[in-house]
């Protein structure tokens, strides 16, 4: 009996971290793919222009063109299609330019995300647009592919919208009974970069935050060499963030106002 019950312990002290170690890309991903018909039409409802490159390894990506000064490269988050943000990029930030990304597997980029090929992927896209003031903003898991392209890049400014120190430190919070630090292949450490960060950061964070705790995106803060600013927003969510009033008019502030 007491041998059956060692066993017992023994596969799922085993059996379970090996299968959050092979189950990691679906809990950290969600891709969010568009239908072709529906990228058409939205091609034909809006002044945004949909635009193809390839990638390194030829993989077909997309995203969405906003024109404008500067131009803003948005990452989203891990369940997140940006399609959503044309309407509202117009309607918050008139004559700011935007470059909406899908990340690979999501609304209309082929293959499958990952942190090297999500990052690779920003950087081919900044270099395609390279040549004015060029901003970066992350939210959320977003904010982790900023930042490398931040550290990467010449840039004007980082946003970084309920972002975290890095993607280790928050799966050791969700669980906190699994060797993450071991197991985890994707993880985004912006803490790492931060201190070697020149670009102005605004930080907008959710206090309320239940997925990433304030903090872990006060630590990156803290870490932060540059400029920085800290919008704490009380009573905002992981989700409902950017409809706090304060949101919009500090984002058109910090793109608008001259560097000083």
């Amino acid at each position: 009996m007491l041998e059956a019950a060692l066993a017992v312990i023994a596969l799922v002290a085993i059996g379970f971290p090996l299968l959050m170690f092979l189950a990691q890309d679906g809990l950290i991903f969600h891709p969010q793919p568009m239908a072709e018909s529906r990228r058409l039409l939205l091609s034909q409802g809006t002044s945004a222009e949909s635009v193809f490159i390839d990638a390194a390894d030829g993989t077909r990506l997309h995203a969405w063109h906003i024109k404008g000064d500067p131009l803003v490269l948005y990452f989203g988050g891990n369940a997140e299609e940006v399609s959503w943000m044309l309407a509202e990029a117009a309607r918050r930030a008139p004559g700011v330019g935007w470059l909406l990304v899908d990340y690979r597997g999501y609304g209309s980029s082929g293959g499958s995300p990952s942190e090297r090929t999500m990052v690779e992927d920003a950087l081919r896209w900044h270099d395609r647009f390279a040549g004015g003031r060029i901003y970066v903003f992350g939210r959320s898991l977003g904010s982790g592919v900023a930042v490398q392209v931040a550290a990467a890049r010449p840039v004007a400014g980082a946003i970084l919208v309920a972002p975290f120190d890095s993607l280790v430190e928050v799966g050791k919070r969700h669980y906190p009974f699994l060797p993450v630090n071991l197991m985890l292949r994707h993880r985004f450490d912006s803490m790492a970069l931060a201190p070697r960060m020149r670009a102005p950061l605004l930080c907008i964070v959710a206090m309320e935050d239940e997925i990433i705790p304030a903090e872990h995106a006060k630590r990156l803060y803290d870490a932060w060499a540059g400029e920085k600013r800290w919008l704490p927003l009380e009573g905002a969510r992981h989700n409902s963030i950017d409809g706090m009033p304060a949101y919009w008019h500090n984002i058109n502030k910090f793109l608008t106002e001259k560097p000083s």
